[in-house]
């Protein structure tokens, strides 16, 4: 009984480990037409590396973007076209923010921490589905990519590098 348990636990302990593993954002909903502050955690580096890089691709729909600095990292936007125009605040945007960069930090293997940045999303994003942000984790010369978005029907805990996501709320 008391071998079954220890494996019991050992399991319980591998799933939890597998669940922590991944880029998450710390609040996974959010109403469309409001401002929604992104808390993309870090849990761990790559393969015992450091991470010295995360880049964060903004999708379409998410406006004014607004990145956090980080003592000990260099910060970089990557602005491009929208793929159409968005009212906010009285203005049409037609630009913005597609990329968020930090990087030239070390955060080691053994522990976790947070990049941040502020952005609207668009009164017309479609409440009831998700919105996911792909991630590129850098450590020195290795990369993991948190890119993979389920196919319709298609379990998020299936994909091996999964892209943080947010779950599109009816605006308030």
């Amino acid at each position: 009984m008391k071998k079954y348990l220890l494996a019991v636990g050992a399991l319980c302990a591998l799933g939890t480990n597998a669940a922590l593993a991944h880029i998450t954002l710390e609040t996974q909903e959010a109403a469309v037409g409001s401002t929604y502050k992104a808390i993309l955690r870090v849990p761990h580096g790559c393969e015992g590396k450091a991470t010295t890089a995360v880049r964060v691709q903004i999708p379409e729909g998410v406006i004014s973007v607004k990145p956090m600095p980080k003592p000990g990292w260099t910060l970089q936007t990557k602005k491009g076209r929208y793929e159409k125009s968005y009212q906010l605040y009285g203005e049409t945007l037609t630009t913005g923010v597609k990329e968020v960069d930090w990087s030239g930090g070390n955060l080691p293997d053994d522990f976790y921490d947070e990049f941040v940045f502020r952005a609207s999303l668009a009164a017309d994003l479609p409440a009831g589905q998700m919105l996911y942000f792909p991630v590129v984790q850098e450590c020195g010369d290795a990369a993991v990519r948190w890119i993979e978005i389920p196919a319709a029907g298609q379990d998020e805990d299936a994909l091996e590098n999964p892209a943080p996501g947010i779950k599109l709320l009816p605006k308030k």
